[in-house]
């Protein structure tokens, strides 16, 4: 363990003022990966960079010390996911994680009526947000008025869709790439696909690969992370001047 709960008194920048790169595994909340590396490193203050859902896995970026200043500017990158979704069936959340609520046919849907709604969800549009996400109603998060069974108006949020491309299809199973702006919730696309085929579908499986400039190629798993020394773990930390010119 490394006390950080006295400041950098060593010349030049603080060394853990910056960004680090985690592969959040499925099951953590975006914030649990934050209270585990703060913990376990014992550093003053960590954030991070970009929500990702519990089923998701994937890049979540760090930000620590005084790399906490940089969080509009790296919310506010484009991302890149990988993903899967399941024709067939519908959920309350609009992914894996939720109770199923529907179950239609599928197997009539085509591969090429697949791809061509994909391709109409490319560039501009306004998507109304899920009622299970975080985004505040009155303070309170939606995710909390949907537990007690309260559906609210949310405003339609600005998004763009640069690249929606199916992979491969195995049964119900569609495997895609999506590259989109910020705030874009994947699993309403896929919610809103499946309703435009008549099947129904939800989000079954999302990685995300790709946060602006930042790749997963670059991250470490968390539970490889957790043994890493504290040294190691400062050769990991990408510096804030190498970001943000005139912050380090």
């Amino acid at each position: 363990m490394v006390n950080r709960g006295r400041s950098f008194s060593g010349p030049g920048p603080d060394p853990w003022d910056g960004v680090l790169l985690v592969d959040k595994p499925s099951g953590f909340t975006s914030h649990d990966v934050v209270a585990k590396v703060r913990g376990h490193f014992r550093i003053k203050k960590v954030g991070h960079g970009g929500t990702l859902d519990p089923m998701a896995t994937g890049l979540l970026i760090l930000l620590t010390g005084r790399g906490t200043r940089l969080s509009g500017q790296v919310m506010g990158a484009d991302k890149t996911y990988e993903g899967v979704m399941r024709l067939g069936a519908t959920t309350d959340t609009q992914d894996a994680d939720g109770q199923v609520l529907e179950v239609r046919p599928a197997e009539n849907v085509t591969t090429e009526n697949i791809k061509a709604e994909m391709l109409k969800r490319i560039g501009d549009q306004m998507q109304t947000p899920p009622m299970v996400s975080a985004i505040k109603k009155n303070g309170v998060p939606l995710y909390k008025l949907a537990r007690k069974g309260e559906v609210v108006e949310r405003e339609p949020r600005f998004i763009h869709v640069y690249q929606f491309t199916l992979d491969e299809r195995n049964g119900p199973d569609v495997r895609f790439t999506l590259r989109c702006t910020k705030g874009t919730y994947v699993r309403t696309l896929c919610a809103d696909i499946g309703e435009a085929l008549g099947c129904g579908a939800h989000l079954s499986a999302l990685r995300r690969t790709a946060s602006g400039s930042f790749s997963i190629a670059e991250a470490l798993p968390l539970r490889d992370l957790l043994l890493l020394s504290p040294d190691d773990v400062l050769q990991r930390i990408i510096p804030m001047h190498r970001l943000a010119p005139g912050q380090g």
